[in-house]
């Protein structure tokens, strides 16, 4: 069910091909732990409907799957575009919480990333769990390039645009049912 909000500003931060892959619906799962910016250093959602903001400091070819590996073209440290498309916002309908590997690894299928990635995530803070987040992707009529502000910097899970976003007339990247059989095999991966 959509939303009954029509503009936001609150925006969750992820590398750009992992917004990419949400938007395409070949993935509806985020792995994440926080940033170094976050609230007593530990991830925590701040809000259910977010516009999907961006990346690209942070990815690294070597700890996607080779089929998104080749989309990225690494920068350097604290580099942004000028301007940030957004294009895409998502309910977060679910979030589970994992701290076994082999778990993770079974939801390998499901998401963009290598087993690098997720053992290196799994040992970051190894006493905070690994977040999973599962997103209702709708993507805009068109997309929006804004301009960067410096607030929108760092390594930080969560932003407010200066300018709230309209949401009318977006369209769900998946069909209800589809969503819901995927949600459903990703929690299943969860309790073996």
């Amino acid at each position: 069910m959509q939303s009954t909000i029509t503009r936001l500003t609150h925006a969750l931060k992820e590398w750009d091909t992992a917004i990419t892959a949400l938007e395409k619906g070949e993935t509806i799962l985020l792995l994440r732990k926080g940033g170094i910016k976050e609230e007593k250093g530990k991830f925590s959602i701040k809000y259910e409907q977010v516009l999907l903001y961006p990346t690209y400091e942070h990815q690294k070819p070597e700890l996607l799957k080779p089929e998104y590996a080749a989309n990225v073209t690494p920068v350097a440290s604290g580099w942004h575009p000028d301007t940030i498309k957004i294009s895409s916002w998502a309910q977060i309908t679910d979030i589970l919480t994992v701290t076994e590997e082999n778990i993770v690894n079974q939801l390998l299928p499901y998401h963009i990333w290598n087993e690098k990635l997720v053992s290196d995530r799994l040992n970051w803070k190894p006493k905070q769990p690994l977040h999973l987040l599962l997103l209702r992707v709708y993507l805009l009529p068109e997309a929006l390039h804004i301009p960067y502000d410096p607030t929108y910097g760092g390594c930080q899970s969560w932003i407010n645009l200066l300018e709230p976003i309209s949401l009318e007339s977006s369209t769900a990247v998946l069909k209800n049912e589809e969503y819901q059989e995927r949600v459903k095999d990703i929690a299943l991966q969860c309790t073996h």
